[in-house]
């Protein structure tokens, strides 16, 4: 992995943050009929153009990344001879992080990082020094947060829902009610499903009703990755899945219907780890280690942001991007600002890997230190994700 600069997210062009906008301007005005009090989908630019339809189904493809896809073409026909990329907006970049929770908020919302504020995996909160984790999010011996203080910002399903689209989110049933999905997916109404065949039966029931806005996820592909590698037997079984459901979802489309297949990042295969809470000069100056193995936030003491900063960039020369949070907010790591209240959410430095690094934490994130595929980071593996299109229209 050769690259020398962050690829900066493409905030306002083709990003995930920008998906959404997108999709609900293209449910057909005419298909609307009447709205509620509150009005119709307020008309919004959208750089990313797809032709109007009745209904849109979103799949989201946990961990599928644009350049995994294409190198393993092969395992996933469906999606790479079946469906058609949509037109200047293939690959999409994730955002940063590009990691699950800061990637299905933006596609929840139609926000940058830097506006929603899950700006990554496990972040501090203010003026209380202690962590939380948004993918964890409700473990008991844990900080707990109200999904709508850590996330306020209306999600594009109450959009919908308030415009009178139906407005569905099929996923396993143990994911309804956690502060996750309440943070990303309120307003949608959730349709539980574990098979591909109960994902694609709960997806053509809410489709029957237009206008509808249905999202669809997959995780398991996520999960090999992580464990297996990307690229592994097991990735490659979860990736044919993921192709069969791509395959039974369009089949399932009514007339005047259209399915997108996405991600929220790709990933990575580690060719390295480093200990950082082990490395005594790592740790010197260190309150609190956040976000992931391939996007470091790192809280610094009191006064000692400064030497945190040199110090880490002395160990990780040549093998990440180390900078202060003002320095990456001004470069638009986040999307064009990042909200004050957010700010300090942020470490007081970043650490990014670039090569196949991962940054692992074993005593506080043991299972994590095990993974064998990574991702969070601004390499071409990890941002780029697929825009895929079949439709009946």
């Amino acid at each position: 992995m050769a690259d020398t600069a962050p690829l900066i997210p493409a905030y306002g062009g083709s990003s995930l943050a920008d998906l959404p906008r997108a999709l609900l301007a293209a449910l057909d005005p005419a298909a609307l009929g009447p709205t509620p009090a509150t009005g119709p989908i307020p008309a919004e630019p959208a750089p990313i153009r797809v032709e109007p339809a009745r209904a849109v189904c979103v799949l989201l493809i946990d961990g599928l990344g644009d350049e995994a896809l294409r190198a393993h073409a092969g395992a996933a026909p469906f999606l790479s001879q079946g469906m058609r990329p949509v037109t200047g907006a293939t690959p999409l970049t994730a955002g940063f992080p590009a990691t699950t929770v800061t990637s299905l908020c933006s596609l929840g919302t139609g926000l940058t990082p830097g506006e929603h504020g899950m700006l990554g995996v496990t972040l501090a909160v203010p003026d209380t020094g202690l962590l939380f984790n948004a993918l964890r999010w409700s473990r008991p011996d844990e900080l707990v947060m109200d999904p709508r203080v850590w996330q306020p910002a209306p999600t594009v399903f109450e959009r919908a829902r308030d415009a009178g689209v139906m407005a569905a989110y099929v996923a396993p049933g143990e994911f309804e009610g956690t502060g996750l999905t309440q943070a990303v997916h309120r307003g949608a109404r959730h349709l539980a499903a574990g098979t591909v065949d109960e994902r694609v039966e709960r997806a053509r029931e809410a489709l029957r009703e237009p206008p509808a806005y249905v999202t669809v996820y997959y995780g398991d592909l996520d999960a090999a990755g992580h464990d297996t590698g990307w690229g592994s037997e097991e990735w490659l079984e979860r990736l044919a899945t993921a192709d069969r459901l791509a395959e039974r979802l369009a089949g399932a489309l009514p007339d005047g219907c259209a399915l997108y297949v996405t991600a929220d990042h790709g990933m990575v295969n580690a060719t390295g780890k480093l200990d950082v809470e082990g490395d005594p000069e790592l740790r010197r100056g260190v309150a609190l280690l956040g976000g992931e193995a391939r996007a470091r936030h790192v809280y610094a003491e009191e006064g000692a942001a400064a030497d945190v900063l040199a110090a880490w960039r002395e160990r990780l020369a040549g093998q990440a991007w180390v900078v202060p949070r003002e320095e990456a907010v001004e470069a638009g790591w986040f999307g064009p600002a990042v909200r004050a209240e957010w700010l300090r959410r942020l470490g007081d430095v970043l650490a990014v890997p670039y090569t196949g690094l991962a940054l692992v934490a074993p005593r506080a994130h043991a299972r994590e230190a095990a993974f064998v595929g990574y991702h969070g980071s601004m390499t071409a593996a990890e941002q780029y994700v697929p825009l895929l299109e079949a439709s009946t229209r």
